[in-house]
């Protein structure tokens, strides 16, 4: 038989609040063990959570962000499961009625084809605690309990099983933490825990409906692992079904320095759960006139912004898929363009995607940390276009905006790096260049155009790079044209 992968993805997204989902306790990332912990978090007896406002508006932007139905009617339910981190010994979320239902999010495919991904559910819940089986590199024969996590507010994004590659998977996770970024609703740093995933992957007889036997690989904490942990299940149960014939359901968890799944434990059903109505929390009521306030208060999303920047600005798809992948980066383009001009987009685009991303990456910066302000670069592009400094000069100064701080045009004058245009001084350097090579001016006079090119160099080098190289052409030709 030949088998097709029929994977779904649940993304676990941090909310971008201050405090906790039923508690005023801090979600600041990074504090002492159990130090932002109160009776209500911990799972005293007898005490009573009290919803956060803020998270349940995050998570209608992040359900209308990729089209989903909005319920005005939603309760909390209690998940029953034990676990060490899991101080209440249930988890507070949402079963039968989830804020966000029936979304879509649009990938394209490695073939360049669009593809609509449908979202099941987006619900609100609480996260549980951490264990700790180590302190730095020493391993522990015991484990230890940190609840500062416990009650952290997560929207959960369940999709349905229409991703059918690694591929598709990262693709669809990559564009989703691109929409809740733009949405602001969380960072979606995934080494602070803010993003995690689980993939459910089944393998079914091409041309069949009915899905396969699943195994969930749970807490993906990296795109790369997502990718790489989908692949190699995909070939275990390739293996698994030409052998034995039958897949178990099961829950695994991904190896990353071994580069393999291992089982965990069997997979819980819905049932297993026990879910009932959350008796101490009241049904969350959302009016037409919140849904309304909140819908008016999206910004524009990457898809949008695409379409605006390739028609506005001219700039190519790929272009326009580069500086939208991030919030930031688009910002920075535009504030860029705002000052320089709608005419600099494009060589404004060229100079971040090819020379600021690239020494950001190599000293592993963000665009937010760039010592380059977009009113600077715009202000290089602009120098680089009125041929007051040649690209050359450019890239060294460049450079030195990054080191210092300091604007274009100070740069330039401090080190003399003008561009001369002044005919004379050029003409003199184009006689002494073609003094010096004769046999170029032979090839070209010959008719080997190509051979100007390397006068050129010469002049430019006698320059000191300085030269307008359009002027020096212009000279070199009507000079050997004589």
């Amino acid at each position: 038989m030949t088998l097709e992968p029929v994977i779904g993805l649940e993304v676990h997204v941090q909310l971008k609040t201050d405090s906790k989902l039923f508690c005023r306790c801090s979600t600041a990332f990074g504090a002492e063990p159990n130090s932002q912990i109160c009776p209500i978090c911990s799972g005293h007896p007898g005490v009573l959570p009290v919803l956060n406002r803020k998270a349940v508006e995050l998570l209608v932007k992040a359900g209308l962000g990729v089209g989903c139905e909005i319920a005005t009617h939603s309760i909390f339910a209690r998940k029953q499961y034990f676990y060490p981190d899991l101080p209440k010994a249930y988890q507070i979320s949402q079963s039968d009625l989830p804020l966000a239902r029936n979304g879509k999010l649009t990938i394209t495919t490695a073939d360049g084809k669009l593809k609509d991904i449908r979202i099941n559910r987006i619900h609100l819940e609480e996260d549980a605690g951490k264990l700790l089986h180590a302190i730095g590199a020493r391993e522990l024969d015991y484990s230890l309990v940190d609840l500062n996590r416990s009650s952290i507010p997560l929207a959960e994004c369940v999709s349905e099983p229409d991703l059918n590659s690694p591929e598709e998977a990262y693709t669809y996770l990559t564009t989703l933490k691109s929409i809740f970024q733009y949405l602001d609703i969380s960072d979606c740093d995934m080494e602070k825990g803010s993003l995690r995933c689980d993939a459910n992957v089944s393998l079914r007889p091409v041309g069949h409906k009915q899905l396969g036997t699943r195994a969930e690989i749970k807490n993906l904490n990296s795109f790369k692992a997502v990718k790489e942990s989908i692949l190699y299940e995909i070939k275990r149960q390739t293996e698994v079904l030409n052998t034995q014939g039958r897949v178990i359901q099961e829950t695994r968890l991904w190896d990353d320095q071994k580069g393999v799944t291992v089982s965990m434990r069997s997979k819980e059903e819905s049932h297993d759960y026990r879910y009932f109505p959350e008796p101490d929390l009241i049904p969350i009521q959302l009016t037409k006139e919140y849904l309304a306030d909140v819908r008016t208060s999206l910004p524009e999303l990457p898809d949008k912004k695409k379409v605006r920047f390739v028609t506005d600005y001219k700039l190519t798809e790929y272009d326009a898929s580069v500086l939208i992948a991030e919030r930031p980066l688009a910002n920075y383009f535009e504030l860029a363009v705002k000052a320089g001009g709608v005419a600099l987009a494009k060589p404004i685009c060229n100079w971040i995607t090819n020379e600021l991303l690239g020494i950001l990456n190599s000293c592993t910066r963000s665009i937010s940390q760039s010592p380059v302000s977009p009113e600077h670069l715009a202000e290089l592009v602009a120098l680089i276009q009125k041929r007051t400094i040649t690209g050359k000069a450019a890239k060294e100064v460049f450079v030195e905006m990054f080191e210092t701080l300091q604007s274009p045009s100070k740069i330039v004058d401090a080190r003399g790096l003008k561009t001369v245009g002044d005919t004379a001084t050029i003409e003199k350097w184009c006689e002494e260049a073609i003094a010096e090579m004769p046999k170029a001016v032979e090839e070209y006079k010959g008719g080997k155009e190509r051979a100007i090119g390397s006068i050129v160099g010469l002049v430019m080098k006698k320059s000191q790079g300085k030269a307008n190289p359009q002027l020096v052409n212009q000279i070199l030709q009507k000079i050997l044209s004589r």
